[in-house]
């Protein structure tokens, strides 16, 4: 980073169209309020379009502030490799070695899993898991709870989204730092990048402009009440204005220096960060530490997206071209606004255009295929037939004929409906029609190459013998 950005570039034509674009979306999706930000060749694009609150509207500005919701993983990961370059955290250390008595419910598991593992989404347990806000506890609370965690894959073994591992990975920061996660995030990010409305309380929130989450039905948002962060900072709890979101993705673009030259990480940090560590299996992308990887066009994208409570968001960086986008939305339909903005966002300012057949979305948004040509020649369905298990549901697989069909099965409530879905490429389906058309569902092969998981918005359930 190490310098300040030049004056804002809100009247380039090409920002000019993204922003008609967002209030076009607005208004057919029933989204609230929107913050889009660019930041491009040393220079930012801010636009609040909208009103915080659809009961008490102020209009959105570029310091309102929104909760993040996924994407403080990321600063997770940075305060992570901060420790890192200070010598009190190995990423391939056991977890064990910082929380001596950490469990879950595979023995084996306890013992192996490793800081890196936490930090993408790697541990094999079942990560869907919260626990409740208690203060400076929380996170020593969660640790303690986690015991009994199913494991559905071997750490490693299977890529699958896993909150609770960043809530471990938060514990361990607590217990190398001495203080609370809270002030930890505040002392290793925070501060050094200067992020002036940056939080991870309600109580830091209410004293700036705050846009509240809506449930939008039938084009219609209505405010989601009550609203309360994320007790899990590392897993979601962060909350800033897009000014200092953009500021972020700015020196996670440099060179680890702040804009006043303090050093924060190295460059070689910052890279590692961006890094691929594993092949999503079915999927074309990579997963680094707290970034998600992906290939558009001529490009290589670092992204991270979020959902809390009525907030969709996105964060999006293109280091070599110098290129982030920010949309941060507060109404649960915004995930559509984003897809279509963040898509001609990329060709509009770099020419990059997604693949036929290639999914769009950020882990924490859905993955669909606007666009798709199933494969010619459909494979046999019988290799992927099965049920398959995580401890919230179960997602059934049969065939009729060669058509395969996908239904999720809730432990409690009724069944999803059941899809028809084929086949875009090696292990990877789309439903074909109703409210989930264009859904990506991929399966994944184990080490002998039978088909062992299937994995349904970023998670992964195990295949029942």
């Amino acid at each position: 980073m190490g310098s300040t950005a030049r004056a804002q570039s809100a009247s380039d034509p090409r920002f000019q169209a993204l922003a008609a674009l967002a209030e076009t979306r607005m208004k057919e999706f029933g989204v609230p309020g929107v913050a889009l930000g660019i930041a491009h060749n040393g220079t930012v694009a801010i636009r609040g379009l909208g009103v915080t609150n659809v009961e008490d509207p102020l209009p959105v500005t570029a310091h309102t502030v929104f909760p993040i919701a996924s994407i403080s993983k990321t600063f997770a990961a940075t305060a992570m490799l901060r420790l890192v370059e200070q010598g009190k955290v190995s990423l391939r250390s056991p977890v064990r070695a910082y929380l001596p008595d950490f469990r879950v419910r595979d023995e084996a598991a306890s013992r192996d899993v490793t800081v890196w593992h936490l930090l993408t989404h790697l541990g094999g347990w079942e990560g869907q898991v919260s626990g409740p806000d208690r203060g400076t506890e929380t996170l020593t609370n969660f640790v303690s709870t986690v015991t009994d965690l199913m494991q559905v894959a071997p750490p490693g073994a299977a890529w699958s989204y896993n909150n609770a591992g960043f809530s471990i990975a938060g514990r361990v920061i607590e217990v190398v730092t001495g203080t609370p996660i809270n002030r930890a995030i505040r002392d290793l990010v925070f501060e050094p990048l200067r992020l002036e409305h940056a939080g991870t309380t309600a109580g830091e929130f209410i004293v700036n402009r705050f846009a509240a989450g809506h449930t939008t039905r039938d084009g219609t948002p209505a405010l989601n009440r009550p609203f309360a962060p994320s007790a899990s900072v590392t897993a979601g709890g962060v909350g800033l204005c897009i000014t200092d979101l953009l500021a972020y993705a700015r020196f996670h673009m440099g060179d680890g220096t702040a804009a006043n030259g303090e050093r924060v990480l190295t460059r070689e940090s910052l890279e590692l960060l961006r890094t691929p560590q594993a092949r999503k299996q079915a999927t074309d992308d990579d997963i680094g530490i707290g970034w998600h990887l992906r290939s558009v066009g001529p490009v290589r994208t670092a992204s991270h997206g979020g959902t809390l409570g009525g907030h969709i968001l996105l964060l999006e960086i293109i280091p070599e071209r110098d290129f982030a986008i920010a949309i941060l939305t507060n109404a649960n339909t915004g995930w559509r606004l984003i897809q279509d903005v963040e898509r001609e966002a990329l060709r509009s300012y770099l020419g990059a255009t997604y693949a036929l057949n290639q999914a769009i979305g950020h882990r924490g948004l859905v993955e669909s295929l606007p666009a798709v040509e199933p494969l010619a020649q459909q494979p046999d369905p019988a290799p992927y037939v099965g049920t398959y298990r995580r401890p919230s549901n179960a997602v059934v697989v049969r065939a009729e004929g060669t058509r395969l069909f996908v239904q999720d099965r809730p432990n409690t409530g009724r069944p999803g409906p059941d899809r028809p879905v084929l086949f875009y490429g090696p292990d990877r389906v789309v439903v074909m029609d109703g409210d989930e058309r264009g859904q990506s569902i991929e399966f994944v092969r184990d080490a002998g190459g039978r088909v062992n998981w299937v994995r349904v918005v970023g998670r992964v359930a195990v295949r029942e013998p």
